[in-house]
């Protein structure tokens, strides 16, 4: 019998530990608190009758986008699609070569670009899509998404999504969480490739938004862009947004520079258990290394300080992640 038992627990271990593995929910995570955290409050919220339980029509988080849910270094994404559609534009229009901020776009002065808030490049995209069908816009961004590459990675923008975000995503999905981006990016622009990488519907998407026109093309209704800007989602319009798209705080939110810090704050307000997050881009290797200083993401000193005092949890990306890009899985894989 004794004998026995010395073969039975070991196998008994590993049985439980391979259990472990399977049933892991955010298995491009080192363990930790990062993981622990998020995988812990899940599990109270969602128990009814504990002290903690969140009703499913209250459990909704807001995730930002760039930086937090994909590259945003060396400058967002959206910058490289508007880039080459006034390059494209530049022709019909000789005053841009001397005016700014074209000037700076057509000089392909990258550091000088990076100066740029999301929400002025919105202008510039709203300046050279003006007077263009809603519809013709997204045709626009879906066909440049197939094309373009990014600079460093050569590889799709829509590849360079955080794998262990992903999965942060889905395990709030399997636990009935509405899952919204908020983000200073634009609506419209976000809207067109949202629902394929994150399975978000357009009504999720809350971004800066540029105002738009009812009018009759050949006698069909349709709706036309304007180069004015209607709301800027950032910073302190990020909850402006978030109220006045979902009407409710959220109960978790993610996030990862000064654009988000109101949005954290706005969230740990709410009644009840709460969780914020922040990523820390801090693995050059890999992704980027970048903080303070930064004119893309800005992470500074006064919003690490923060964190630390209110108990925001801020993941290393160097740490806390085994995988940052989905494709790492599959070079893992490979022999």
């Amino acid at each position: 019998m004794h004998i026995l038992k010395w073969f039975v627990f070991p196998l008994l271990l590993l049985g439980l530990l391979f259990s472990d593995v399977e049933q892991d929910p955010l298995p491009s995570w080192n363990s930790g608190p990062a993981k622990a955290k998020i995988i812990q409050f899940i599990h109270d919220v969602t128990q009814e009758g504990g002290k903690d339980y969140i009703p499913v029509e209250d459990r909704i988080v807001a995730f930002d986008e760039d930086g937090t849910l994909w590259v945003e270094q060396p400058i967002y994404t959206e910058f490289f699609y508007a880039i080459e559609s006034i390059k494209i534009m530049a022709s019909q229009h000789p005053e841009w070569q001397t005016k700014e901020p074209f000037k700076t776009i057509l000089a392909g002065d990258l550091e000088g670009i990076k100066n740029f808030y999301p929400y002025e490049m919105v202008e510039l995209m709203a300046a050279t899509h003006a007077g263009m069908a809603l519809d013709q816009f997204h045709e626009k961004v879906a066909a440049w998404l197939k094309s373009a590459l990014h600079p460093r990675y050569k590889r799709p923008f829509t590849d360079l999504v955080y794998q262990p975000m992903l999965e942060v995503m889905e395990l709030f999905r399997k636990h009935e969480f509405q899952i919204y981006i908020v983000s200073g990016g634009g609506q419209e622009f976000m809207r067109v490739f949202a629902e394929g990488l994150y399975q978000l519907p357009p009504s999720h998407i809350i971004g800066t938004t540029g105002k738009l026109k009812y009018a009759y093309n050949n006698g069909h209704p349709q709706l036309f862009k304007l180069p004015e800007l209607l709301f800027i989602n950032d910073k302190q319009g990020k909850p402006e947004g978030i109220n006045l798209m979902i009407g409710k705080r959220p109960v978790a939110a993610f996030g990862n520079s000064i654009g988000d810090q109101q949005m954290l704050e706005w969230t740990q307000e709410n009644k009840g258990r709460t969780l914020e997050y922040l990523v820390h881009h801090d693995d050059s290797i890999r992704e980027y290394a970048y903080g303070p200083n930064s004119k893309v993401g800005t992470f500074s000193t006064a919003l690490m300080d923060e964190a630390k005092e209110k108990g925001w949890e801020v993941i290393s990306m160097k740490n806390d992640w085994k995988v940052i890009f989905p494709w790492e899985l599959e070079d893992k894989k490979r022999p």
